[in-house]
């Protein structure tokens, strides 16, 4: 059974950094795209990034290009998501995702196969 654990999230002010990380286990992910969503009160859930665990690449949403990398280690089966300039906007649960088939901007969140509990990242003006 796979299992996804984010941790990271946290209260930051504008203009702060914060690093997301995803553990992953229960099988083997070499096949996998691994990627992170977010849902603000009151808005679905909107993809910001992903990345394919053979060939290390990286899909970004528009919103979040510049601001935000995704980055994997395969020894830890772990995925980050390097968040900078932060906004009040950027408010909201972060999850992890993982699925067998690629997902990126496009992906509506129904067809992702595995999702972490989530993490709550506030950021204050």
């Amino acid at each position: 059974q796979v299992q996804l654990v984010e941790s990271g999230g946290g209260l930051v002010q504008a203009g702060g950094s914060l690093r997301l990380s995803c553990t992953a286990s229960g099988r083997t992910f070499s096949s996998f795209t691994m990627g992170w969503f977010r849902q603000a009160p009151g808005k679905e859930r909107e993809f910001l990034a992903s990345i394919t665990w053979s060939r290390d690449t990286p899909y970004y949403a528009d919103s979040v290009k510049g601001r935000f990398s995704i980055s994997r280690d395969t020894t830890t089966n772990t995925v980050y998501l390097q968040m900078n300039s932060l906004k009040p906007e950027d408010t909201a649960v972060y999850y992890c995702a993982a699925d067998p088939l690629l997902f990126a901007q496009r992906t509506t969140p129904g067809a992702i196969d595995y999702w972490g509990q989530g993490t709550q990242v506030t950021v204050s003006s």
